[in-house]
């Protein structure tokens, strides 16, 4: 059963957004890696951001550790009401450049909503301070997810990607539903439905 996010504790808030950066990490360095090796200079970016969201994890566990301790309680989004629910980053294939720059850009703003609300319960100045801080370098994520845009995505590089792109749409898409027209099959147009 999920808990309303007004009945967190300050404990229970820290372990949720330690818990939620180590996911968004996670999430980043999947993206890099379905994307290296058809969209090399977008899995960049987000090898980036995974650096980014690593050092907010590292920051707020140094503040839980001084408020609370070693251990740290299992709390994740699902776990608590008012989150929007993601699907699995797995299940998001193939990964469409566009996709994931959307998902990216939704995951950042939530951060950044969730930090704004989490240092308004948060009566300690130091973490009130670093959630603050946190959701300051969450608006400016999309930001930088602009900015490294900008610097890695040349006009030379976006249009070979953008190549890339439709290449795997003919093979994976456009292809198999071919072949079953040609074979009279009717379920390998499903991937176009």
């Amino acid at each position: 059963m999920a808990k309303n996010f007004k009945d967190l504790s300050e404990q229970e808030i820290l372990a949720l957004a330690i818990s939620s950066e180590e996911t968004d990490a996670r999430i980043y360095a999947d993206f890099a890696a379905g994307l290296k090796a058809d969209y090399p200079a977008t899995a960049q970016i987000f090898t980036e951001m995974e650096a980014e969201e690593d050092e907010h994890r590292r920051k707020l566990i140094d503040d839980y550790r001084r408020r609370f301790g070693e251990h740290i309680p299992l709390i994740r989004r699902e776990d608590v009401k008012g989150f929007v629910h993601r699907k699995p980053v797995w299940m998001i294939r193939p990964l469409g450049i566009k996709t994931v720059r959307r998902q990216a850009e939704i995951m950042e703003t939530e951060t950044q909503r969730f930090y704004e609300r989490a240092a308004s319960k948060i009566s300690d100045a130091s973490t009130r301070k670093l959630l603050g801080d946190l959701a300051e370098a969450e608006r400016k994520h999309v930001t930088l997810a602009d900015d490294l845009q900008r610097e890695q995505l040349t006009p030379d590089v976006e249009a070979e990607e953008e190549k890339a792109h439709r290449r795997l749409f003919v093979l994976q898409i456009v292809q198999p539903g071919l072949a079953g027209l040609m074979d009279g099959s009717v379920s390998t147009l499903a991937p176009v439905f």
